[in-house]
This record gives structure tokens, sequence and C-alpha cells, in this order.
């Protein structure tokens, strides 16, 4: 109704919320972008996901977001960057430990979408698909040297160097998938999953 007060408050509240009409600076601006298309690319993939739907859940136009992406492959890359950046940030340290799983798990609670995208989606985008085995091929590669000086024999190190990041990267794709129970917990039992690994790997 004209001149409805809790109409026009309505219509300022969701501007702010979705940050049309506000300048911000650039890199704030990306982050936006960034943030909003993770989520699109997460929920139904690079094919099926377009500028105009990323640019609508980011709050800007189609112009805005080209003046910092060339295209939808640039913005993917951008995206998987901006994920592999923060999860190493999380993960501390140049070796895998038993404390790793701790921020393992704690990156993958603040930023789901995030951590769906880079280890079950990007894999699986024929454009993508060989920088994302390049990658898991660097975290083979940081197993077997730590695992190689546990276990003796040659050819189940290696195997266990192959499954183990697996298995870690599987089990908390699966705890978020059913909801992300008992956090507490969560770490130990991913822990549990990996020295299984271990275990078998070291049977005689």
């Amino acid at each position: 109704m004209a001149g409805d007060p809790h109409a026009s408050t309505a219509g300022v509240s969701n501007a702010a919320r979705v940050g049309v009409g506000r300048r911000l600076p650039r890199a704030a601006r990306r982050e936006q972008i960034l943030a909003a298309a993770t989520k699109a690319f997460a929920k139904a993939g690079f094919v099926a996901t377009s500028l105009d739907e990323i640019a609508r859940t980011a709050g800007v136009s189609r112009v805005i977001l080209y003046r910092h992406f060339e295209s939808k492959a640039d913005l993917y890359r951008a995206v998987l960057d901006r994920a592999r950046v923060r999860l190493t940030a999380a993960v501390q340290g140049p070796e895998f430990s038993a404390a790793s799983v701790d921020d393992l798990v704690a990156a993958a609670a603040d930023d789901p979408a995030a951590f769906r995208l880079m280890f079950r989606h990007a894999a699986r985008e024929p454009e993508f698909s060989d920088e994302m085995e390049r990658h898991r091929g660097e975290m083979v590669a940081l197993a077997h040297r730590q695992l190689a000086r546990a276990i003796r024999d040659r050819a189940w190190s290696r195997w266990a160097a192959e499954l183990a990041p697996t298995v870690a990267i599987e089990a908390v794709l699966a705890w978020l998938d059913v909801g992300q129970p008992d956090r507490d917990s969560a770490p130990e039992r991913v822990r549990q999953t990996i020295a299984g690994v271990i275990a078998a790997a070291r049977r005689r």
C-alpha cells in the first residue's frame, strides 16, 4: 500500500541484506562474490550455475561481477583458490598431525560449502579435474613422507598413503552430511578411521 511505513522499511532491510546499492571496497566486494559463488557452485555445480544467479545471490549486478572476474571459469578457479588458501591456513604446519584433524574439522564446519566444493564437486568437473588430481597427489606425497617412517613395508606404506587422505576427507564430508553431530568428539572419530588404515598397513 502506498505510504505504508512498514513496506518502506522492509524494502530498505532487503536492500541492506543483499548489499544492493552499497559501495564496498574492492577486496570486500570480491569476497562477497566469492562467498556467494562458493555456495551456488556447491549446490548446483559448475555447468548448471549461471553468473546471473551468482550475481543475484551476491546482491550485485552482472556488470560488477565482470569487473572482478573475466568468466565463469575464472570465478570458479578463484573460488577453489580461496578454499585452498583458507584450508591451508586453518591446518597449520608443514606436516599432517593428529592435531591437524581438529583444524580440518573446524575448517569444514566453518565453511561447509567450500569444503564440499573442493573435495567432492571440483574433481567431477572436467575443466578442473586435472588441477584437483594434482592437489590430491600433493596430499598423498605428504602422507607418504610421514607414513613411510611408521610402516616398514614399502608397498603397504604407499597403499596407506593413497588411502589415508581419502579416508580423512570422506570421514569429514560424511560428518557434514549427517548434520555435524557431536563436534567435540568428531576429530577423534576421524583420527580413529585414519588409525585403522595405518593399523591395517602395518599388519603382518
